[in-house]
């Protein structure tokens, strides 16, 4: 299981006090103080890597502007540190491809419990390997690769998840708090809307234009995953 932690933050207090709550946590850790400096760490410790705590607002380079340059080949998950608390900035930060995001000031047990969510995840991509399939999309798990109409879709981690687990129980209604408990975990502190957000994510690049989206909203009570449209009625 991958233990490292690569930290990137220009405040040096807060990168020096996550260092020791994190190895007390037994993770290693590496630490960056600008967007440079962390696409060299990045380029050397990527294969040991768990995750990427990666602020926003950094020198020489933003922390958006090295998220889209690790998403160009890698989808090691990223957790967005950062004190801006638009919602527009936290959506922006998902939609270039980063995992969670958390909003400085934060204590340190919801870091971890979000921390705990990837780790589990990881664990879980040991399981038996498995294609799902609705219609035209694909999800393999052995390739962890997801194809629509032949295509290759590029997911988030948690996108990934989202998918995964709407079409292991299809036609079956979740709420937003159940998919937050077995997506998320839940330890998960974030809000609730996250999951709107990603049920969207999932219809742009998996659905298209297309007039039947792959998950439905049930009014008033959360989604489902439609039937295929090969066994509907």
């Amino acid at each position: 299981m991958k233990k490292t932690i690569l930290i990137v933050e220009d405040e040096l207090s807060l990168s020096g006090y996550l260092t020791k709550e994190l190895q007390f946590e037994d993770f290693d850790v590496v630490v960056a103080n600008d967007g440079l400096a962390a696409m060299a760490s990045y380029d050397q410790y990527k294969n040991d890597l768990l995750l990427i705590l990666l602020d926003w607002m950094l020198p020489k380079l933003d922390g958006m502007e090295v998220l889209r340059r690790i998403r160009k080949h890698d989808q090691v998950p990223v957790i967005i540190m950062t004190a801006r608390d638009y919602i527009g900035d936290k959506v922006a930060g998902l939609d270039n491809g980063a995992d969670d995001y958390i909003t400085k000031p934060f204590e340190i047990e919801e870091l971890l419990a979000r921390i705990r969510v990837i780790q589990r995840r990881a664990e879980n991509q040991t399981e038996p390997n498995q294609i799902y399939q609705l219609d035209d999309v694909i999800l393999d798990t052995k390739a962890h690769r997801v194809t629509c109409a032949g295509a290759e879709v590029q997911l988030t981690h948690r996108e990934y998840d989202l998918l995964q687990f709407f079409l292991a129980h299809p036609d079956q209604v979740f709420t937003r708090d159940d998919l937050l408990d077995q997506v998320w975990g839940a330890d998960f502190l974030g809000q609730q809307n996250v999951v709107d957000v990603y049920v969207g994510y999932l219809r742009s690049k998996v659905d298209g234009d297309s007039p039947t989206p792959l998950i439905k909203t049930v009014r008033g009570v959360g989604y489902k995953l439609r039937k295929s449209t090969a066994n509907a009625n």
